[in-house]
């Protein structure tokens, strides 16, 4: 007996073990939300936003490296959609969206609600089409699939709310003829120009990134024969984290003088998986060696001496009989003392009785005059008791500054956030969409208050969906990135306060348990209660809003600017 439309989407994605849709169900959607109630092995997971819903679904993807699903319905309902579509693509997460449409009969006639859905998906989708017949299916399905996984991106079916329940006359099962992923390698005539250009210098940096994640064994070794200390991305934390003695941080704003100074002292520098885009960050006169599955990617930021197309940990294993080893390990010894500096100097300031000691004392007259919590406090105290497979997400802004420098990814712990587009209030639904993939896991999300309160309605999708999510609220009153942002350029704070709310009291009205803290002695403590508790969380953590994270390389301009802020500022408030 021919299926309808619906059923033949809804049971091709069955066969490629997809578990969970994520989104709002609406009127051009029935018959899709239907075809989920009626199907086992796959479920609906029912969000109060749609750009929530494809936050979790790109998390979802990008987690377990399969294809994550989310539906927004007619008109708004797939505008909603778009901001965590966009994240998705610009994080090569394999995503399908399948949206609603008016009746085919009323498309072009600007019908309630319509909306061009291949024009507005255009710059985001690397594949968007309209089924206008079921005899379409399930091609397009394929197509779509297909186009999602093999470019690792975002593809957009668009269902019209008057196919859905038409028949396939000429039904036959899904094939989605996925291949697997290629392991190459690049020719032996590049490897040799790669082994020329490395053995012409004596001082090597590594820059590695999520590229080079599956590549653990490979990357040490290079980095052991070059004496070469290793530069970490925010995405390439996972793996390099734990036992790495090449490790030297990370890099740009969020980095620390360690790894500028390795980066600035090299002669050579060579990039493993990672499109890191900051170019005021990459060193000016040296060699560049990069290697990347991409080959699109090779001297997109910084002009390259030599690009190696290909998978990272293969190509190192043919490359590194070519190398020779670097005897002088001063470079690296430098850079890891100067690390191992920088990290004292971090936990001596994330222990919660810094500021009653007598340096403590001095820099809170500048900083932290209400003695209020610090937010290293409560990174350090959250990187201690959290599991050593917990999964992180982290909100763009001063959250991720926090993570970065004080969780550590040891063990089998996972990390996700909106790295790429830097979009505000990921960190919640990624959570979600995390919880899901792995409901044994402990999922922790870096909450800022601003992120937070933007997809706020989503609480009650934890509470609903019995998540044991715990959500880790930094509040600080601000959106403490756009501060920095304009103190640094010497412009006075404004609009970044926020009016919030007791966090902790709005969760238990919505039936999440809610603790709140504003006194340092008290942090610990309520850290590990909140780690411990079986059910959701939200930790509401009242933080000092004058932390500055000093950045690795800070300039006499940026200190300047800061200095001239606090001036203004301080003249505004004596006018009051």
């Amino acid at each position: 007996m021919p299926r309808t439309v619906a059923q033949v989407i809804v049971d091709g994605l069955a066969d490629l073990s997809v578990g969970h849709v994520f989104g709002v169900v609406g009127d051009a959607l029935n018959p899709l939300t239907d075809a989920i109630r009626v199907t086992d092995g796959i479920e609906w997971t029912g969000f109060r936003h749609e750009e929530a819903a494809a936050f979790a679904a790109g998390a979802h993807a990008q987690l377990s490296g399969e294809l994550g699903v989310c539906m927004g319905t007619v008109g708004p309902g797939s505008v909603h959609l778009l901001n965590g579509l966009y994240d998705a693509a610009k994080s090569g997460a394999p995503v399908l969206a399948i949206c609603g449409q008016v009746p085919l009969s009323e498309v072009g006639g600007d019908y309630f609600q319509e909306v061009d859905n291949d024009l507005l998906f255009r710059d985001v989708a690397v594949y968007r089409a309209t089924v206008t017949s079921p005899a379409q299916l399930p091609r397009l399905l394929e197509s779509a699939v297909r186009a999602a996984v093999t470019r690792r991106g975002v593809a957009v079916l668009t269902v019209p709310g008057d196919l859905g329940d038409r028949k396939v006359e000429d039904d036959r099962p899904t094939r989605f003829a996925l291949p697997r992923p290629a392991v190459t390698r690049p020719d032996d005539p590049a490897l040799a120009e790669a082994a020329e250009a490395v053995a012409a210098g004596s001082r090597v940096t590594l820059l590695v990134g999520r590229g080079a994640r599956d590549s653990r064994e490979e990357v040490l070794r290079t980095a052991e024969l070059l004496a070469a200390p290793m530069v970490l991305t925010l995405k390439g934390k996972e793996g390099f984290e734990e036992d790495n003695p090449y490790e030297v941080g990370q890099t740009g704003l969020i980095g620390n003088p360690a790894a500028a100074h390795a980066l600035d002292t090299c002669d050579t520098l060579i990039l493993l998986g990672t499109d890191f885009p900051y170019r005021d960050w990459y060193p000016e006169d040296c060699r560049v060696v990069q290697i990347d599955v991409r080959e699109e990617h090779l001297g997109r930021r910084v002009p390259v001496d030599v690009g190696l197309a290909g998978d990272v940990g293969a190509t190192l294993r043919a490359l590194l009989p070519l190398l020779a080893p670097v005897e002088s390990r001063s470079h690296l010894d430098e850079a890891r003392e100067r690390f191992l500096r920088w990290q004292e100097g971090q936990a001596d300031l994330a222990d919660p009785a810094h500021d009653k000691r007598l340096l403590g004392r001095v820099r809170a007259v500048f900083d932290n005059r209400s003695e209020e919590i610090r937010p290293e406090a409560l990174a350090a105290a959250v990187d201690r008791h959290a599991a050593d497979d917990a999964i992180f997400t982290s909100d763009t802004g001063m959250a991720t500054v926090w993570l970065s420098r004080f969780v550590r990814m040891r063990g089998g712990r996972r990390l996700i956030g909106s790295y790429n587009l830097g979009s505000m209030a990921n960190a919640m639904p990624q959570a979600i969409g995390a919880q899901l993939w792995a409901p044994d896991r402990q999922v922790v999300a870096f909450c800022g208050d601003g992120g937070l309160s933007m997809l706020l309605g989503d609480l009650l999708t934890i509470r609903s969906e019995r998540l044991p999510v715990k959500l880790v609220v930094f509040d600080n009153r601000r959106l403490g990135m756009v501060k920095l942002e304009q103190e640094q350029a010497g412009l006075p704070e404004f609009g970044t306060v926020l009016d919030n709310p007791d966090f902790a009291a709005l969760a238990e009205a919505l039936g999440i348990r809610g603790i709140r803290v504003t006194d340092p002695a008290e942090l610990d403590e309520a850290v590990r209660r909140a780690l411990a508790d079986p059910g959701p969380v939200l930790l509401d953590v009242v933080t000092n809003p004058a932390e500055v994270a000093v950045p690795g390389k800070p300039t006499v301009s940026q200190g300047w600017g800061f200095a001239i802020a606090k001036i203004k500022e301080n003249l505004t408030s004596g006018d009051g």
